[in-house]
């Protein structure tokens, strides 16, 4: 048992741009569409904030891609607020991620794909926890067996998810059903716009994960940048077609109608069968986005017990499988736990602020470096600086901002999440 080993880098530019791209296309696709419909009753509006918060996760991911591209090491957002603020921030973030942002990521992902998988066979609560837990199981253990497994499985869920999504738009594209006639558009406001927003960048989430593989990646000063570019833009084609495959089978309305928005342009456009093609794609896109959690939330964890701000023991590398196999564990066992008690739906709202919090933090790390350190090598320089990561920083602290006015609750005790990491910070500085 080796604690200080590094992790072998295995992981190439298809590899990684699958990470970017199948953790990012989970169960939202098919999901969110209605909330936004409801909130923007227009078909220009509704297609203009998926492209809006696509592009500003896009900018996210450039400023991740300079600071992985400088500093390549394995732990992503941690790392990357260990140099820019120093230890107690990357502490708090990686508290947080473990406590709240992949846990319960991971549990409502394992608890939906038992959900879903209802429309083959009839399932009970108990058997929908049991199945949830199983998929949270299989994904641990193909990560601790080695990231070339985790790698392979999340490349097949990954090609299989777009596929499927693929045979979707076709069929709206080029099939006879049409939506009916355009309704006039309703009322659009700002607070229908900000939830529309949240909705969105809620199913665009995930475009963070591969930081923290950074130190598994070939060429990482190369293939980071590009697969992060990669990935993002790919599910902004996906997902900006979906919807105007949807609109265009359903239209706005409808959408806003609808609960199940995707099942129902299937069953639209293929008949019977679309119903449950559309509920396997659901399942396979579930799939890949666990696997990708799975893989890389424990790699932050890992960074974090090598600095001794978590158990040493997690900073352990398997022998054989080199990967940080007790992190996983813990990780695994952890969002299990969330699924059986089912506590993962309220961490899970305070998971979207939680997150935001960091990425801003992280962003702005980009100028902090770029001063602290002027002379470091830096293979990539984020597109557009200062103007992409001031339009970045700025909608990130206004979507900060108003979580306060618009979800009070839960932005609080999202607040106090993290800081109550602060005292257990010192505690663990003072050697536990």
């Amino acid at each position: 048992m080796r604690s200080s080993a590094e992790l072998p880098r295995k992981l190439g530019l298809f590899d990684s741009a699958a990470i970017v791209v199948g953790t990012i296309i989970g169960g939202g696709i098919f999901l969110v569409p209605n909330l936004v419909a409801r909130n923007l009753p227009s078909a220009p509006w509704i297609v203009a904030v998926w492209i809006f918060t696509g592009v500003l996760s896009f900018l996210g991911a450039l400023a991740y891609a300079e600071l992985g591209a400088m500093i390549p090491h394995t732990g992503g957002q941690y790392v990357f607020l260990r140099e820019s603020y120093g230890p107690m921030l990357a502490f708090l973030c990686g508290w947080t991620q473990f406590l709240v942002i992949v846990s319960a990521s991971i549990a409502w992902l394992g608890i939906n794909f038992a959900t879903y998988l209802g429309h083959f066979f009839t399932i009970g609560p108990v058997i929908r926890k049991a199945i949830g837990i199983a998929l949270i199981a299989a994904v641990t253990a193909i990560n601790y067996r080695g990231v070339t497994l985790g790698a392979v499985t999340q490349n097949i869920f990954t090609v299989m998810k777009v596929a499927g999504l693929a045979v979707l738009v076709g069929a709206a594209f080029f099939g006879k059903h049409r939506a009916p006639a355009a309704e006039p558009a309703g009322e659009i406001t700002m607070a229908g716009f900000g939830v529309a927003m949240i909705a969105c960048l809620t199913s665009y989430d995930g475009w963070v994960a591969l930081s923290s593989m950074a130190g598994e990646v070939k060429y990482p000063k190369r293939n980071l940048p590009l697969a992060l570019a990669l990935g993002v833009g790919a599910a902004i084609a996906v997902y900006v077609t979906t919807n105007v495959a949807y609109l265009r089978v359903l239209g706005v309305g409808e959408i806003a109608r609808a609960e199940r928005v995707g099942a129902l342009a299937a069953e639209r456009t293929m008949g019977s069968i679309g119903a449950g093609f559309v509920s396997l794609t659901v399942l396979v896109s579930i799939v890949g986005a666990a696997n990708g959690w799975a893989m890389t939330g424990p790699r932050l964890f890992f960074a974090q017990a090598r600095d001794g701000l978590l158990f040493r023991r997690l900073a352990a590398v398997h022998p054989r499988f080199q990967t940080p196999y007790l992190s996983i564990l813990l990780l695994g066992v952890w969002s299990a736990l969330l699924a059986v008690t089912g506590t993962y739906y309220t961490l899970a709202v305070y998971a979207m602020y939680a997150s935001w919090v960091f990425y801003l933090l992280t962003s702005v790390g980009v100028l902090l470096l770029r001063r602290a350190q002027p002379d470091a090598p830096r293979p990539y320089r984020m597109t557009g600086y200062p103007a992409t990561l001031g339009i970045f920083a700025l909608v990130a602290l206004g979507f900060v901002i108003s979580n306060f006015y618009t979800a009070p609750g839960p932005t609080l005790v999202g607040t106090a999440l993290i800081a109550a990491g602060i005292p257990v910070y010192f505690w663990w500085k003072r050697g536990g």
